[in-house]
């Protein structure tokens, strides 16, 4: 299993970005597709996470409302649309993915089995 995130930049407070991330060789339909972000100094938290089964999506409460995460069937692509930007989102974005996480341990990193490499966004206020 592979992830490759894109997508990020640099922005305005207010603005919008959409990342993208695109995982190869997953298998079956227990999987899930998470969003995580690491600003300097402090430790990956948890942002977004779709799940394949069912498709419920969720996030964090400091994100909940601004971002949307979605799949493309087709391309086989995970999105993070993030709307009205804000300084503190500022971090390196990374997508991760994992098979058979309960609901319970959907915003654990623990969680995943495989992750991308990261794409930095950066919010000018």
């Amino acid at each position: 299993v592979q992830l490759q995130a894109s997508g990020g930049g640099l922005v305005q407070a207010g603005g919008s970005l959409r990342l993208s991330c695109v995982a190869t060789g997953l298998t079956g339909s227990g999987w899930t597709i998470g969003w995580f972000r690491q600003s300097p100094g402090k430790e990956r938290e948890f942002v977004a996470a779709y799940r394949r089964n069912g498709g419920a999506t969720y996030y964090s409460d400091s994100v909940k409302g601004r971002f949307t995460i979605s799949r493309d069937n087709v391309k086989n692509m995970v999105y993070l649309q993030m709307n009205n930007l804000k300084p503190e989102d500022t971090a390196v974005y990374y997508c991760a993915t994992g098979s058979r996480i309960i609901v319970s341990s959907v915003r654990r990193e623990a969680s995943y089995d495989y992750w991308g490499q990261g794409t930095q966004v950066t919010v000018s206020s």
